[in-house]
């Protein structure tokens, strides 16, 4: 009699075979189906309600993550999204909708008994091939002509906001995210970029400021005598308290008469004024810190003609530093005329209903500020986001100097070279490439049938004409419902879009045809029981 062998723990819930396949392919297709009506410039927008906070969104990476998914496969689109977002910035819609596609693709071949690796080999070999065709047919810029490579970014930071809430004012703020990117030093570290949002007025009123501008921090008294304005000053930018401190140590202090109290609080006074005279002779006129600016110091420089601001976000107090040349002092001892830094122009004007600090004419790094104006707070996030996505956009564009026409057009080209391959070569292989060259479709299907259109007239339309010579141009055109060369309409995308998201969709898809088995530990439902039976009764669901 053979005993029994327990491996896992009791209560382990074990899922394997085509069954469990076919059912993380399913979840995906699912999340899919969630956000695919939000891809192109006629996408809907998705409302996501968090609690009390509701964020309205057609960006594909921030509708996914506000997304509570739990299934452990689906989780998987999340990570695309979140590693397009970051790498280009751009085409996170495109990445999960080519990932659905191609698993649609391999679940037909998965039931009718196809090795999964075979499918995993084949997706490989034609993504492949795909990187490579793009590469051949991308249009190289040429940044020899300033005029034309200006003009060419513009378009591409237009194409990228044709889809967003602020396309109908890309005229706008499309030249604001070119003067951002191109202002930029070679390195291009989109930290020197601040995007900052003030409430009220309209679009058109939104500022571009060459240099960095923050909002003015608490303040106390006697910050109104303070000048609000240099030319040419001395900055300082401090990590201290710049205020009277309570002693927080358990300290105890044996004094025995009124003259060594006296003594003792003299040398609070003195430690703190100490510190002020050290930062005034140092001949700063402008004095910034992280930490509190009290009553006591904000008086003593405004006696003194100085700013000062305090509690200032280290975001904004970095890029200062880097723009001006100064560097952030934890002390104020040897306070020597390399850590100071300095500016053109500081000055406080009004936007809205807050006061902003400028900076303008830094010397050392080149940094931008973008104050936007809008209407509520939603559509400022949305619009804060669509800018990210323009300038991330752009920035690749001028760093590869590589573009591709959209609107489909790319993805179709790509589906005719990997349909003529196919037919080359022979076994299960080739029907798999065919998938592969059919899941691309979905791109111009989708922009077209989410702008109302009839995909399958505007997909045949696309097929006849990218079968003939210098086809490869055509995508849809969304104003007449019909195609036209992308291209020449001004419809341009960053080659490097194209290749992370076919490139990072195929990964996606070879993983989860990889996994044969799916184990839940019974650890993690328990915990998550117990967690709910912590929760006050108000909020379990």
């Amino acid at each position: 009699m053979q005993p029994t062998i327990i491996l896992l723990k009791e209560g382990t819930d074990t899922s394997q075979g085509k069954a469990q396949l076919i059912s993380n392919i399913n979840a995906c297709c699912a999340i899919v189906d969630t956000v695919k009506t939000t891809l192109g410039p006629r996408g809907m927008d998705k409302l996501v309600q968090q609690g009390n906070k509701t964020t309205i969104s057609n960006d594909g990476a921030t509708v996914i993550k506000l997304l509570d998914i739990v299934h452990p496969a689906a989780r998987a689109l999340v990570d695309i999204a979140k590693s397009q977002d970051e790498v280009v910035g751009d085409g996170t819609t495109t990445v999960i909708l080519l990932a659905g596609s191609l698993l649609r693709e391999a679940k037909g071949f998965i039931e009718d008994g196809v090795h999964p690796q075979i499918i995993i080999r084949s997706f490989r070999k034609a993504c492949q091939l795909a990187r490579e065709k793009i590469n051949e047919i991308a249009f190289k810029i040429d940044e020899s002509k300033p005029e034309e490579f200006r003009q060419l970014l513009e378009r591409c930071a237009t194409t990228s906001m044709n889809s967003k809430l602020i396309g109908s004012k890309s005229d706008l703020f499309a030249p604001m995210v070119v003067n951002s990117v191109m202002h930029l030093d070679d390195d291009l570290d989109i930290d020197m970029i601040g995007i900052k949002k003030e409430p009220g007025g309209a679009m058109d009123e939104s500022i571009y400021v060459e240099g960095v501008a923050f909002k003015k921090t608490f303040s106390y008294a006697g910050f109104e005598q303070q000048p609000k304005s240099f030319v040419k000053p001395k900055i300082i930018s401090l990590n201290i308290e710049l205020e009277l401190k309570n002693e927080k140590d358990n300290a105890e202090l044996r004094i025995e008469s009124v003259e060594e109290y006296q003594s003792m609080v003299d040398a609070e006074w003195n430690i703190i004024y100490d510190k002020l005279e050290k930062i005034v002779a140092s001949g700063a006129k402008i004095i910034l810190s992280r930490l509190a600016i009290g009553d006591i110091a904000t008086q003593y420089f405004a006696d003194r003609d100085i700013f000062c601001a305090g509690r200032v976000p280290e975001e904004d107090l970095k890029r200062v530093a880097k723009a001006t040349g100064a560097s952030i002092q934890t002390t104020v001892n040897n306070l020597i005329p390399s850590v100071l830094g300095t500016c053109e122009v500081f000055e406080e004007r009004q936007v809205g209903k807050e006061r902003y600090n400028f900076f303008t004419g830094c010397p050392e790094t080149k940094s931008v500020t973008i104050i936007l104006r809008g209407g509520g707070e939603q559509f400022n996030d949305e619009a804060e986001r669509s800018i990210h996505d323009a300038i991330m956009v752009v920035r690749r564009a001028r760093k590869f100097k590589s573009i591709v026409s959209g609107g489909g057009a790319t993805e179709m080209e790509l589906s005719k070279f990997l349909r003529n391959y196919s037919r080359n070569i022979q076994g299960k292989q080739q029907l798999i490439i065919n998938g592969f060259a059919k899941a691309l479709e979905v791109i111009p299907r989708q922009i077209a049938d989410n702008a109302g259109f009839d995909s399958v007239d505007v997909l045949t339309q696309l097929r006849q004409k990218h079968a003939q010579e210098k086809g490869e141009r055509f995508g849809v055109d969304i104003k007449t419902g019909g195609i036209c060369d992308t291209f020449d309409s001004f419809v341009w995308e960053p080659s490097l879009i194209k290749v992370n998201s076919i490139t990072a969709a195929t990964e996606v898809a070879e993983l989860i045809l990889s996994v044969d088995e799916t184990v839940k530990n019974p650890k993690s439902n328990a915990a998550q029981q117990d967690q709910a039976a912590q929760m006050p009764r108000g909020m379990r669901r």
